[in-house]
């Protein structure tokens, strides 16, 4: 394996936004069903689970074969949103990525979203990563490892030489039951949620690289 250090990055919440673009597809959805979806039903009902789940997390009356149709029509309205609208990117995120030596480091993409290479290539950031995990990459979800540990295989790197980037509880600890460092990024201002992290970080400006670099030299 290389001795580059490995640099994992969640994509969502990490390195962009996609939530205006989701609740939009799924207020549209529902609205064929007749349901007026607000904001605090989507996270508090749909956010963040599989399309299937969150059909079925409000239109209980459809039958399963009704919920696939259902959350195919999501799906259909998402990639409609994601050609026509613009994607917010934390350029936090992707000033860190393009600051770094690429000589030194190896980067990689690890989400269990089904569209995360369309998303990065909408972006622009594609290229940048020398290899990308989707959710059609693994079969186990967070806190299970295998996302981390499939993108460390990737870019051939060992898992005690990665860094996990990540903004979601599930994935701190995901992390971390791989075996790799993980930096939690703080974008709801609730670090609580991020306290199984060896760093907790509310943007990248404020992160030195040199803090992972001594890290992982300890651990390894």
């Amino acid at each position: 394996m290389t001795s580059k250090i490995g640099l994992i990055f969640d994509m969502d919440g990490v390195i962009t936004n996609t939530v205006p673009l989701h609740f939009k597809a799924w207020k549209k959805m529902f609205a064929d069903y007749d349901i007026d979806l607000t904001f605090e039903m989507y996270k508090e009902r749909v956010d963040g689970i599989p399309r299937l789940d969150g059909a079925g997390a409000i239109l209980t009356e459809l039958s399963d074969e009704e919920l696939i149709v259902a959350a195919a029509k999501k799906q259909g309205y998402f990639i409609e949103l994601l050609n026509s609208d613009d994607v917010d990117v934390y350029e936090d995120a992707m000033k860190f990525i393009k600051s770094l030596e690429k000589n030194k480091y190896m980067f990689a993409v690890a989400s269990s979203s089904k569209n995360c290479k369309d998303i990065l290539k909408k972006i622009g950031v594609f290229e940048t990563f020398d290899a990308v995990v989707d959710g059609y990459g693994f079969k186990n979800g967070k806190p299970d490892p295998e996302i981390f540990l499939n993108a460390a295989k990737l870019i051939n790197v060992d898992p005690l030489n990665s860094v996990v980037f990540e903004d979601a509880k599930k994935g701190v600890e995901a992390a971390k039951n791989g075996n790799m460092m993980c930096v939690g990024v703080d974008r709801v201002n609730d670090p609580d949620i991020l306290s199984k992290a060896d760093i907790v970080i509310e943007d990248f400006h404020k992160l030195d690289i040199t803090q992972i670099e001594e890290k992982i030299k300890k651990n390894v």
